[in-house]
Formats: structure tokens, C-alpha cells, sequence
């Protein structure tokens, strides 16, 4: 899979998370590159690194189709 298309994919996965809400775009943006980045869902304390530059992409596409 190419980048454009992950992060096609996530952003995706976000606006399904989103729905009409529109609230707390960047956690939700954060949580789908966290679970594609170390294949789980982040816990309440969960610190892992995730890659940032992803995340500004999937956040600016979203944000893009909101």
C-alpha cells in the first residue's frame, strides 16, 4: 500500500470515528495512526510514539472534509 493510500484509509477511519460530531478531530486523527502504527488501540496511559508526520497528514485531509 502506498502512503497517499494509508493515509486515504485513515482518514477514512477518522471521519467514521467523527461522524457529524466534529469534536476532538486531533485525538480521533491521533487514536487511527496510533492503532495503524502499533496495531492496537491506545490504552488511558498508553505513551507509544507514533509517526508524526502522518498524523498531520491524516489530521490536514480531515480536517479538509469536514
Amino acid at each position: 500500500m502506498t502512503t497517499d493510500q494509508i493515509i486515504n484509509q485513515l482518514t477514512i477511519n477518522a471521519l467514521e470515528i467523527i461522524g457529524k460530531s466534529r469534536n476532538e478531530i486531533e485525538r480521533t486523527c491521533w487514536v487511527v495512526v496510533h492503532e495503524y502504527c502499533n496495531g492496537a488501540k491506545p490504552s488511558e496511559y498508553d505513551i507509544r510514539e507514533i509517526d508524526e508526520s502522518l498524523y498531520l497528514k491524516v489530521l490536514e485531509r480531515v480536517k479538509g472534509q469536514l
